[in-house]
């Protein structure tokens, strides 16, 4: 690895900008940004509908920062910080893999620099101060029964989805049903992910509502006074973290809020340091375009961030043969018709991309057991479908030098201005924004609104929040919100079980179905093969 600071040196960053956690990750101040690039391209990676496995868009994202820079551009990427449940679950790491990582990768997937510790000591503090407050009647109208902020943690137990907390008497009350959250879920990391400075940050944590009065008025973060004391957790997490690619090109690490129950993209501050400090920005959208992809354009650049000029749609051959039906265990098709079978979900991501205003260029992420009639069969396909350009990824094996056709294609296709064309408009009804969406990106015919869900929208829009932007919770196994609708699902009924409001982040959360907002682990979880070994190093499986 390069020094941090000679990293930081070909971002134009002096070393006096820096706030140094070691030889080789920093935190960047936001006094200490650059003056903002002017027409800076920005690149969104994003993707089909993944597979189990997932179809390597962290991988890349990397391996095309590291190809960009192989042709002569000055490239930095902005990704989401890993989370740590996950890590220690089932997915594993969040640092890509092979020739194609961001470094320091055991730093990165476990503490990091600390922010996922300070969000869910936010969070939980805001908790405490809630339960505090409705024991000691300090909040006219808070009862313990009417408190709906739960608390998170980082790690993977289904134990704590629902728990009752306050038992044992009076004194340790209040008692009442709660549970816990994954960190990355909560609130406070899609507001530090939104948030355009300390003013911002402030007045979006002020906006969080933490339960109702008896009339059924929000209570706020601020009602409860705690506000103050989680800026002062929070200070140092606004801070965009600075690391680097394998190759030892910049990468901006920064905030992680899921991709499916939250608006799953990496910071706008960390964009706008991008943008500052390289003349291309690479950055990766949470899951498929169904889910990241749609709330960045849809969320994230509403709140001021940086517009896409061109997207990667990152597939697979074993993803294409998945949605077309080679996982099945009784009459899986032969492999040629599963690929046949399952190209209509790359041509509706395709579609999506087109649809927003976006050129796509379409990334055929290679697997050893790929044919070259496979690929070509997909490339063509994709070209059918109104891809910009279509080229194979080799980051995995070769690193840079295997992205260097991906890193063309993508500046020829960043040439020209995008006008962005958004699905709904903010003036429109929550119902009709969902509706539009369910049609457009979801392929559904109709949508079913539970008549709770409908109350509870209606409710928010009388406490003001009519204009904002919907974040779906939704699976991310299928562009419906049935995870057994592998393909190109169309004509279906897509469900809203419930509505809430994050009013710090600025966006309604409808409910597709049961989402799991707290994994648990699986029955051999990574965590049993990761030690620490003679020489200090983390050991991972």
């Amino acid at each position: 690895m390069r020094p941090i600071l000679d990293v930081a040196a070909d971002m134009g960053l002096t070393a006096a900008a820096l706030e140094l956690h070691g030889h080789y990750k920093a935190k960047v101040p936001l006094e200490a940004f650059p003056s903002p690039g002017t027409d800076v391209p920005l690149v969104i990676v994003t993707a089909m509908t993944p597979s189990p496995p997932g179809e390597g868009k962290t991988t890349t994202s990397i391996g095309l920062v590291d190809g960009l820079a192989r042709i002569g551009r000055r490239p930095v990427l902005t990704l989401r910080e890993p989370s740590m449940g996950p890590f220690f679950g089932i997915k594993g790491g969040g640092t890509g893999g092979g020739m194609a990582r961001v470094e320091p990768e055991a730093d990165i997937n476990l503490h990091f620099t600390g922010d996922a510790h300070a969000v869910a000591s936010a969070h939980n503090l805001l908790a405490a101060m809630t339960d505090g407050a409705a024991y000691h009647g300090t909040v006219p109208g808070l009862e313990a029964s009417r408190i709906a902020w739960r608390r998170v943690t980082n790690a993977e137990e289904r134990g704590l989805r629902r728990i009752v907390t306050g038992l044992g008497g009076q004194a340790n009350g209040p008692m009442r049903e709660a549970g816990f959250d994954i960190d990355a879920a909560s609130e406070i990391m899609a507001i530090l992910s939104l948030a355009n400075g300390y003013d911002d940050l402030r007045e979006r944590l002020a906006r969080i509502v933490v339960g109702s009065a008896r009339d059924r008025t929000p209570i706020t973060a601020s009602d409860i006074g705690a506000v103050g004391s989680m800026m002062a957790l929070l200070k140092d997490s606004l801070k965009p973290n600075l690391a680097q690619t394998r190759e030892g090109n910049p990468a901006v690490i920064h905030t992680g809020p899921f991709g499916n129950i939250a608006h799953g993209n990496s910071s706008i501050l960390a964009d706008r340091l991008a943008a500052a400090c390289g003349d291309i920005v690479v950055t990766e959208a949470g899951f498929g375009a169904d889910l990241g992809f749609e709330k960045f354009v849809h969320i994230k650049t509403r709140m001021g961030g940086h517009p896409p000029s061109v997207a990667v749609v990152v597939v697979t051959v074993r993803a294409l043969k998945y949605h077309g039906g080679s996982a099945s265990k009784t009459d899986a098709p032969p492999d040629g018709v599963a690929l046949q079978q399952g190209l209509p979900n790359m041509d509706h991501v395709i579609g999506l991309v087109k649809g927003a205003g976006v050129k796509a260029v379409v990334a055929i992420n290679r697997f050893p057991d790929d044919t070259r009639e496979e690929v070509e069969v997909v490339r063509n396909r994709a070209l059918a479908a109104g891809a910009h350009a279509v080229v194979e990824s080799h980051g995995f094996t070769k690193g840079g030098e295997g992205t260097i056709e991906m890193a063309e294609a993508v500046v020829d296709a960043a040439k020209e201005p995008v006008q962005l064309t958004y699905a709904y408009d903010l003036e429109d009804s929550p119902e009709k924004k969902v509706e539009k969406l369910a049609r457009s990106f979801y392929g559904a015919s109709e949508v079913q609104w539970e008549p709770e869900a409908l109350s509870q929208t209606r409710r928010f829009v009388e406490q003001g929040a009519g204009r904002m932007p919907i974040c779906m919770a939704k699976t991310h196994r299928s562009i419906s919100a049935d995870p057994t609708l592998l393909g190109r699902p169309l004509g279906h009924t897509f469900p809203i079980v419930e509505m809430r409001m994050s009013a710090g982040a600025g966006f309604l959360v409808p409910l597709a179905g049961a989402i799991q907002t707290l994994p648990g682990l699986p029955r051999k979880p990574n965590a049993l093969g990761i030690d620490l070994d003679g020489a200090g190093n983390v050991v991972v499986p």
